[in-house]
């Protein structure tokens, strides 16, 4: 398909900068089957059946973010997907001032060789010193905030946490798994009594989710690989919904691709650990999800080709005409959809 197909206006102050307060207090837009509703984030339980399982995403954002020196040239970093205990694969700012065998500094003992650079133009950057390099991050590292926020306002404390969702435990993203910023201990013990259950998976989110797509035709587009597990449990008791009659609803787009990535012919989801690139468009059959609970996406992204592939083109590009008129607050920091294709 046409990338410009997916593309949209949206105007600048539809952006969230900052996320709601508290986190469940976001609006929410309902798309069932065609129709809309304008909701919130707290009435999940109502609109959820009992016997569906929420699907989160516990992988934790790092401060991936560095500043450095490579002699007089200012280098930026933001890691993108690790490698080995040392070297992660990291996509550089003023690269053409960074030669392979070369050395940044990047502050507070921290310092990386450009060991490799590979065919994307990103670098593989090995860590000196022995220390975990998740270590070496927490000193000298940054919150990897989007670029439709960082260029607005600097990273902040607030950041640390905001940043962060509730169900956080696996070091290795730098880049949040947004719709599950919504869920706070309440709005999950309201679900529980209203008969919904949950599962968490783990998806290390890439810098990659945030690269434009280039390519005029989704066919010539290369989707970024991100490393992801389903444990047996998890596959064994989400297969046990489905068999049920309950619904899987995945909280996140990454959520959906790893479950999407896991799913077998017959629909059932399979262990799974290692890298993903799916890449879901238009024409796609789902067969491990029900519906899908995510925020709002940007023009001509991998994610609203991904949301449109579930509900289709003109229903997505009328739902976020509707958005945008109504206000509804976009991207990371902003409001949520629930989209849930049978209607």
């Amino acid at each position: 398909m046409r990338v410009d197909a997916f593309d949209f206006d949206l105007p600048n102050a539809r952006i969230a900068l900052r996320p709601a307060r508290p986190r469940d207090a976001a609006r929410m837009l309902v798309v069932e089957g065609r129709a809309m509703r304008d909701m919130g984030v707290r009435d999940l339980p109502s609109l959820l059946r009992a016997g569906d399982c929420l699907v989160f995403n516990d992988t934790r954002v790092i401060p991936a973010q560095l500043e450095g020196r490579r002699g007089d040239a200012r280098i930026g970093a933001t890691l993108h997907k690790r490698i080995d205990l040392r070297r992660w694969q990291a996509f550089v700012r003023n690269a053409k001032r960074l030669r392979v065998g070369e050395s940044v500094d990047f502050g507070a003992g921290v310092a990386a060789v450009a060991e490799e650079r590979l065919a994307d133009g990103s670098f593989v950057l090995a860590f000196a010193g022995d220390e975990p390099v998740e270590v070496l991050l927490e000193r000298a590292g940054t919150m990897p905030l989007p670029p439709y926020i960082a260029g607005k306002r600097p990273t902040d404390a607030d950041d640390r946490s905001d940043y962060q969702t509730m169900f956080a435990r696996e070091d290795g993203a730098v880049a949040a798994p947004t719709a599950a910023l919504h869920f706070t201990p309440g709005l999950l013990a309201a679900l529980a009594a209203a008969g919904v259950t949950s599962e968490t998976l783990t998806l290390h989110v890439g810098a990659g989710t945030f690269l434009p797509v280039k390519a005029d035709d989704t066919d010539d587009h290369v989707m970024h690989a991100e490393w992801g597990r389903i444990d047996a449990g998890a596959a064994a008791r989400l297969n046990a919904v489905r068999a049920a009659g309950g619904r899987i609803i995945a909280v996140g787009t990454t959520s959906l691709r790893l479950l999407e990535s896991a799913a077998q012919p017959d629909g059932t989801i399979a262990p799974f650990a290692g890298d993903t690139s799916i890449f879901i468009t238009p024409g796609y059959c789902f067969r491990a999800i029900d519906g899908l609970m995510t925020n709002f996406h940007l023009p001509k992204s991998t994610l609203f080709m991904l949301v449109s592939a579930l509900m289709g083109l003109d229903v997505m590009q009328a739902a976020y005409a509707h958005a945008i008129d109504a206000g509804y607050r976009f991207y990371s920091y902003g409001d949520s959809s629930l989209l849930l294709p049978g209607g």
